[in-house]
């Protein structure tokens, strides 16, 4: 089984010529192609990425860049049976995709199979916090989705319609393991290192602004738009604890405003208000190891929960319509 490898790339001039010789490399062992899908880069990423033996893709308006539109149009344009998802900015290991078809051929009823992602840059809060917390990217086994990407099976794909849902910006992995465990297959990590992720170096208050800008914290939100009416809607509530977190804020949000307009002694008001922010930050501060962490963890709670509701009242696209897009390169 041959493997397509999708480059998901925006900007991503820094790294890219290094992500595509991986893939080239690591696809020596089982044959295939390289497919750079990208977003609407303005920096280099484009004209480095023609130096190489790749088929390039590029959105065209109307589409707009997204976290789940790259997959789909890398998607769009594949042609064989396995297909496997990285990052600009990530290192595929030289012998994985050899190891993931000999999984993928034993395992039938797996549809996707991916392994650790080995976080390079953790000098920002967020990536740090990724690596010490029980996140789904630290996970083995069974899995309820393949954060960082993997390797997927193009029938597993077809049969749930379409790879991602070009209105998210955020949250796809988890749109497609649903989609999928939903329609009885399953998703595996294996206990080895899948690719090396160089991440943002960014102030990790920065990051968290740029991520606003960007939309990739309204995700949440538009996949619970996404999700009504579907048959897994419950399934995905009970498999997201964020949410009960989300709630937890805003009903923090509501006492907090609560006293502030019904308690008459504002300055008595305002004294709560802190002393339970100053309270939870504590407790936060312990439990993650330091204030930092402590800190920036409960301002990243007020910024996604904040975000939710922005992302779930999004105008939304048919995620199964082809991507307004154009081929820039292909291998000669």
């Amino acid at each position: 089984m041959a493997v397509s490898v999708i480059i998901k790339t925006l900007n991503e001039e820094k790294r890219i010529a290094a992500t595509i010789e991986s893939a080239l490399a690591a696809l020596g062992t089982v044959g295939g192609e390289v497919i750079v899908a990208d977003s609407g880069s303005l920096d280099r990423t484009v004209e480095i990425a023609s130096r190489y033996p790749v088929v390039i893709a590029q959105i065209s308006a109307p589409a707009r860049p997204s976290c789940g539109i790259g997959p789909q149009l890398g998607f769009q344009y594949s042609r064989h049976d396995l297909v496997c998802l990285v990052d600009g900015d990530m290192l595929l290991d030289g012998d994985f995709l050899e190891v993931a078809v000999e999984f993928l051929d034993d395992n039938p009823e797996v549809a996707g199979v991916t392994g650790h992602v080995q976080e390079m840059l953790t000098s920002n809060l967020e990536f740090a916090r990724r690596v010490t917390r029980n996140a789904p990217e630290n996970r083995i086994g069974a899995i309820d989705r393949m954060n960082g990407g993997g390797v997927y099976r193009r029938v597993a794909i077809e049969k749930v319609g379409y790879l991602s849902d070009r209105n998210l910006h955020g949250y796809e992995e988890f749109d497609l393991g649903i989609r999928l465990r939903s329609a009885g297959w399953r998703l595996h990590r294996l206990d080895r290192r899948f690719v090396q992720h160089f991440g943002h170096t960014d102030n990790s208050y920065r990051l968290l602004i740029r991520r606003w800008k960007s939309k990739y914290l309204f995700g949440i939100g538009e996949l619970l738009r996404a999700s009504i009416g579907r048959p897994y809607f419950f399934q995905l509530i009970r498999e997201l604890p964020e949410l009960k977190l989300w709630a937890l804020v805003y009903l923090w949000w509501a006492l907090s405003l609560g006293l502030l307009l019904f308690l008459p002694d504002k300055r008595l008001a305002l004294g709560t208000i802190a002393a339970v922010l100053v309270a939870v930050v504590g407790l936060m501060s312990w439990r993650k190891g330091g204030f930092s962490m402590g800190l920036y963890t409960v301002v990243a709670w007020f910024f996604h929960a904040a975000a939710l509701p922005v992302g779930f009242f999004r105008a939304r696209r048919k995620p199964d319509a082809p991507i307004e897009s154009k081929l820039l390169g292909a291998p000669a």
